[in-house]
């Protein structure tokens, strides 16, 4: 395991529609202020899916993922189960409204706050997400998927108005649901402008053709830089050299060493998904998992959150590791760009397991 130190994270839409609007997401937080999200584990911080087949298509096998009703029904449907899921601390009822990165996290804080905190959630207010546009890329085959750029009723940091919530819905063939993959948070201003063609967004191929980075290797780079330093494509910020120094300052306190493994998280509904943007680059949205082991001195053991230790399994001695997901969302610049060619737009992580020895 490598050294490393790791802390709680964080074209105008094609389509607009109203939906309800929507609190925060259940196991996650976002890394400069932390807040609870989606019922999330308490110890968790501040989402990336294409499947094979998402190119750009022409012609009579491009179809759009939904229509404009159909994707307000699935922001709505989505909605309403997070929300009887937060409100009963019961992951059960919306486990079919969430996949990938965010269900994991979503899942696992469920699964936490069920045990900390047992039946009806005292903290519960309505999730409402609203002026909803939705970003439809053309695509053939499945999966079918689109982007809900949202203004939801609590932001994270306590305030209102100036958040938007990004979610990323994925269908995986006809008789399935729409599901929630992702999300991340930014500011009004940080959502970029989507390229469009005939009236749809245009979603990137995983092997990024005229991308700087292709989308299907921001994960191997991202854990490379977070092994070695090695910045490669990432311009400086928090979520890259800030983070690794943060993790370098606490790899060593008075009786307890911290070390970080990180490892691509890419397959299924994980995989890395983006849209061209009008400067002819990309927005991109991909997961890393992170395992997080902690070994207190001789004769101690390392400290357990109460919604971490409703996670674990094993025995803590003198060892807890965690694993968190992170979901990250990033722009990439056209091939050519010889430095800073991927910035963080926003991250969002949440501790999905924890092992003691």
């Amino acid at each position: 395991m490598r050294r490393l130190t790791l802390r709680r994270a964080p074209g105008r839409p094609l389509e607009r529609s109203s939906a309800g609007r929507s609190t925060t997401p259940a196991g996650a937080r976002r890394p400069a202020r932390p807040v609870r999200i989606l019922s999330a584990t308490a110890a968790a911080t501040v989402l990336a899916l294409t499947a094979s087949g998402c190119v750009t298509v022409h012609g009579e096998l491009a179809l759009p993922p939904a229509t404009r009703a159909e994707a307000a029904q699935a922001l709505a449907d989505f909605t309403a189960a997070y929300n009887a899921a937060d409100k009963a601390h019961d992951p059960a009822l919306d486990a079919g409204r969430v996949t990938g990165p965010l269900g994991e996290i979503n899942q696992a804080g469920l699964r936490a706050r069920a045990v900390t905190s047992p039946g009806t959630n005292p903290n519960h207010r309505p999730l409402e997400l609203s002026d909803a546009r939705f970003v439809l890329p053309r695509k053939a085959g499945w999966p079918r998927w689109f982007l809900a750029d949202t203004d939801p009723s609590l932001d994270t940091d306590g305030g209102s108005g100036d958040q938007r919530w990004l979610l990323v819905f994925v269908r995986n063939g006809p008789e399935q649901l729409w599901e929630v993959a992702h999300l991340v948070i930014l500011g009004p201003s940080q959502v970029p402008e989507f390229a469009e063609e005939d009236g749809y967004a245009v979603p990137v191929a995983r092997d990024g053709d005229g991308l700087a980075v292709a989308p299907g290797d921001l994960g191997k780079e991202y854990v490379a830089f977070l092994e070695s330093g090695r910045r490669g494509p990432f311009a400086a910020g928090p979520h890259t050299t800030l983070l690794r120094e943060q993790r370098e300052k606490g790899a060593k306190r008075p009786g307890l060493a911290t070390q970080y493994l990180d490892r691509v998280a890419d397959g299924g509904d994980f995989a890395p998904l983006g849209l061209r943007t009008k400067d002819g680059g990309a927005f991109v949205f991909f997961a890393t998992r992170v395992f997080e082991r902690q070994t207190a001195a001789a004769g101690y053991r390392p400290k357990v959150d109460p919604d971490i230790k409703a996670l674990l399994t094993g025995e803590v001695r003198n060892t807890v590791t965690k694993e968190w997901v992170s979901n990250q969302a990033v722009l990439v610049k056209p091939a050519g760009a010889d430095r800073d060619a991927v910035t963080f737009r926003a991250r969002l992580q949440g501790v999905v397991g924890a092992q003691g020895s």
